[in-house]
């Protein structure tokens, strides 16, 4: 017998204990993704009775109250119907419903990436004042690296938009929120203004020292996300967000 094991691990029980405590989290989303692609593939047709909850404890090695949110969260999407007393049941998947989008002709005027970027003042700036309070020290360099690429392309007679972007992302992810991110990453570039329109270009200071006082302002955020102040880091956001949209309404041609 191997002394440093207990008698809790070489047991049945300790090793299934063990195994359950290093598995990783989001147990009832890997079921509700196998038995909603068991229902969209064929699997389970509509109208078969799902196996019952003690089966699938069983089938996943979870606890029953994973398996009732699994069961809640297909009934949300229409997958399964539970007529109590009887069991739950496949119905027929609904087809796609409408969702929220933002297409590239939605960019197609001035005023339109002024539309989006009130829309990012609101949620960017929540997203810095997280990133303040959750930032660990892997984020802080990734946002920092971003602000460098930044930095040594507008140097470089670039228009700096894939680094400026990266570093909005990177706010976003420092969050620990997915969602933050993943609505950037939905949006593209495109939500940099200067991908619609060459603010720097037509600034009357000048490209470079537009494109500086850009980068002064990224630091700015930068800063007070290091220093874990959520309420500079949301007026950072906000403020630099604020200044595009003014800069980008100045630079907005006549008509």
């Amino acid at each position: 017998m191997d002394p440093v094991k207990t008698l809790g691990e070489e047991s049945p029980v300790g090793a299934v204990a063990a195994a359950r405590a290093r598995r990783p989290r989001g147990l009832v989303s890997e079921i509700v993704a196998t038995l909603e692609a068991d229902i969209r593939e064929g699997r389970l047709v509509p109208g078969l009775k799902l196996p019952s909850e003690s089966e699938l404890v069983g089938r996943f090695d979870v606890s029953r109250t994973v398996v009732r949110e699994a069961i809640s969260r297909l009934q949300a999407s229409g997958l399964v119907e539970t007529r109590h007393g009887i069991g739950t049941f496949v119905q027929v998947p609904r087809a796609a419903e409408p969702t929220f989008r933002i297409a590239p002709e939605d960019f197609a005027t001035v005023a339109d990436v002024v539309e989006l970027l009130e829309l990012r003042i609101s949620l960017e700036s929540e997203a810095a004042a997280l990133a303040a309070t959750r930032r660990n020290e892997a984020s802080l360099s990734a946002m920092a690296a971003a602000l460098a690429s930044f930095n040594v392309a507008i140097h470089a007679d670039s228009d700096a938009v894939p680094s400026d972007f990266q570093f909005h992302v990177e706010v976003a992810r420092a969050t620990g929120n997915r969602h933050f991110a993943e609505l950037m990453i939905y949006l593209g570039t495109m939500i940099i203004p200067r991908t619609r329109l060459n603010t720097a270009a037509r600034a009357p200071e000048g490209r470079l020292a537009y494109l500086e006082r850009v980068h002064r302002e990224h630091e700015d955020i930068l800063d007070a996300i290091r220093r874990q102040e959520p309420e500079a880091a949301r007026a950072a956001m906000r403020t630099h967000l604020s200044n595009s949209r003014e800069r980008l309404r100045r630079a907005q041609p006549e008509t």
